[in-house]
């Protein structure tokens, strides 16, 4: 697909926290997201993956300026949404929707449901009254909810149920880009199979633009048509997800692989290719997966590597391609 399609491009995106050092006035920066590049063409999906704590769920909060980012550039259709106004970022939100993790937490529970998936269409004045109420009919429908659920609370849904009226309020703007933040993660795995149907018949249907976060990459593997994979606050592979699977090129990545469980007796679960040592710690230089890395050498301890493409479309950022 040529560039003339790409939907959303990130660039050097960085996002730190800071927090107080113990007796003394300097601030330690927390690279939460450490200069991420990639982008994501119209209609594909990028699957975002990697350990709790690397950053990803961070980063895509901060695309969509739910957290501000600390620099970088965002081109949504070529412009950069960090030099919008407040003004200019509500008109283009319509646009770009965010699904959450928790279904739970993330619903109003003193809202009915049409008031929750209905309240977008409001606050942008793209419909009131009637037509509202219809458009949440009509949006209900397609996650697989009966339009008189509209009247009910969020307390008398089931878990799966409760991510589809967050589904239906993502969807309700007639967005392009949407975020979706380990949204089956805490589903049943029956009910897991069915949102991720759900969501892959509504990006066939609505033209929809996924980035969709998780930490299963068997998940990310049949939702996804690219993967990242992420290592705290840095992108360290990017390839086609059959291309991921069939020759992962950096040893995070097989690492993750190799902890897929294994079903049968037949299949046995190989060694992990990676130590199992506490990854949140930084080196001072050099590349980052140092400290977990079997196959480390002398240039890995003094030469942070680039993030590159190998050939294929398929990047990573690696002095030695295992």
């Amino acid at each position: 697909m040529s560039e003339n399609h790409v939907l959303i491009e990130v660039l050097g995106l960085k996002k730190y926290f800071y927090r107080q050092r113990l007796f003394s006035a300097d601030k330690e920066p927390i690279r939460a997201v450490d200069g991420i590049s990639f982008s994501i063409r119209k209609g594909e999906t990028l699957g975002l993956v990697g350990e709790s704590g690397c950053g990803k769920t961070t980063a895509g909060k901060a695309i969509l300026r739910l957290i501000e980012p600390t620099s970088g550039r965002i081109l949504f259709r070529g412009r950069n949404i960090l030099d919008l106004s407040r003004e200019e970022l509500r008109q283009l939100r319509p646009h770009m929707q965010f699904i959450f993790q928790d279904p739970y937490e993330s619903l109003n529970p003193r809202m009915r449901v049409g008031e929750i998936v209905g309240e977008g269409l409001g606050v942008h004045h793209l419909a009131k009254g009637a037509e509202q109420a219809e458009r949440v009919s009509e949006v209900l429908r397609k996650v697989g909810l009966h339009p008189g659920d509209a009247g009910r609370y969020p307390h008398e849904f089931s878990g799966g149920q409760r991510q589809r009226i967050g589904i239906a309020r993502a969807i309700s703007l007639h967005p392009e880009l949407i975020i979706a933040d380990e949204p089956v993660s805490a589903l049943d795995v029956s009910i897991q199979a069915q949102i991720l149907n759900l969501l892959m018949d509504l990006r066939d249907q609505l033209g929809l633009t996924y980035l969709f976060i998780s930490h299963d990459l068997r998940i990310v593997k049949h939702i996804s048509d690219r993967i990242g994979v992420m290592y705290l606050g840095k992108m360290v592979e990017m390839a086609k997800g059959e291309d991921l699977f069939r020759k992962p090129l950096h040893p995070y990545t097989q690492m993750l692989l190799q902890a897929i469980p294994k079903l049968g007796p037949a299949q046995k679960a190989h060694p992990p290719s990676a130590k199992e040592e506490v990854h949140f710690f930084e080196p001072k230089q050099g590349c980052l997966f140092l400290p977990r890395c079997p196959h480390s050498k002398e240039r890995c301890h003094a030469e942070e590597p680039l993030f590159q493409n190998e050939g294929g479309d398929h990047w990573v950022a690696c002095h030695f391609v295992f």
